[in-house]
């Protein structure tokens, strides 16, 4: 099953698409007609915060809806437009740096990080599966991808244990962090080259974690126009997700529906010879084994 914020209709809702269907469910309208009630939530972070009695819920509505499909709450997925699974993270996404060796070293760095480079993006950077990039003409001229695998946290946690922080993710998501190199060698820090509007792609949705058994063994692969630019394998991480979970978590909060990004592997524009930085009208797609496939177009 995988979970989605779409738009039908001029109604934005909570869904779920069950696995190998071609179908969006309205949660909250096939609970409604299901039994009356209305306990599934209208946002995904009221889901988030939600836990495990979603989960229960979301799957008995979903069954039943399969059962008992009606045009007021069964959608065909082509004719609902997806949103970000989380339009507006309550705050900035997490992000790891050089988390890929060859990315490292092709960006010019000498050594493998020894310590986790963590930065943010701000909240305003997401849009969603086939929304437009703006290509911010006045404020850059080195527009690059990032293809990555996303990390959506299900509870609150604080000096989580590695050996535990699987059991704190809530489910998987694709990210790719659009980047303005120029802005980030001026400024001689990440943030203001991560944060521009847009440049924050994320969905097409989440898929919960107990359907992904091995984040750390997911295919990965970023294609520029059709062209294949990043390929590997989330077992090439540097740190792993349970490191990234248990380092960010020793001094810091982590909440449900905070957002992590784990890193990029090689093949970004800024590293080829010459740099191949992003131009209007490309189209990127980021593909994840057992997540999907992230699709944006760069516009005006």
């Amino acid at each position: 099953m995988k979970l989605i914020t779409a738009l039908f209709d001029g109604e934005t809702f909570v869904g779920a698409v069950p696995q190998g269907d071609d179908r969006a469910v309205h949660l909250r309208r096939a609970e409604r007609a299901m039994d009356g009630t209305e306990t599934m939530p209208t946002t995904m972070l009221e889901a988030i915060a939600q836990g495990e009695a979603f989960f229960t819920r979301a799957q008995e509505v979903v069954d039943w809806a399969l059962r008992h499909p009606a045009p007021e709450y069964v959608y065909r997925l082509s004719d609902v437009r997806l949103l970000a699974p989380i339009p507006r993270p309550a705050k900035n996404i997490f992000c790891i740096g050089k988390n890929y060796v060859d990315h490292a070293l092709e960006l010019g760095g000498a050594d493998v990080p020894e310590h986790l480079i963590v930065f943010t993006k701000a909240p305003t950077t997401v849009i969603g599966h086939e929304e437009t990039i703006l290509c911010h003409a006045d404020v850059t001229d080195e527009m690059d991808y990032e293809g990555e695998l996303a990390v959506v946290i299900g509870k609150q946690g604080r000096a989580i244990r590695r050996e535990d922080a699987l059991d704190y993710v809530f489910g998987y998501t694709i990210i790719n962090d659009v980047t303005a190199r120029d802005l980030q060698e001026r400024h001689q820090q990440y943030f203001l080259g991560k944060s521009l509007d847009t440049f924050c792609p994320m969905g097409p949705w989440i898929v919960p974690s107990k359907f992904v058994p091995n984040p750390n063994d997911l295919r990965i692969e970023t294609r520029v126009n059709g062209e294949v630019r990043q390929q590997a394998n989330t077992k090439q991480l540097i740190f792993s997700i349970e490191s990234i979970i248990e380092t960010i978590s020793k001094g810091i909060t982590l909440e449900p529906g905070d957002i992590i990004a784990t890193g990029t592997p090689a093949g970004v524009g800024k590293g080829m010879n010459p740099p191949r930085f992003l131009q209007t009208g490309d189209v990127i797609e980021v593909t994840v084994e057992g997540i999907g496939m992230l699709r944006n177009k760069v516009g005006e």
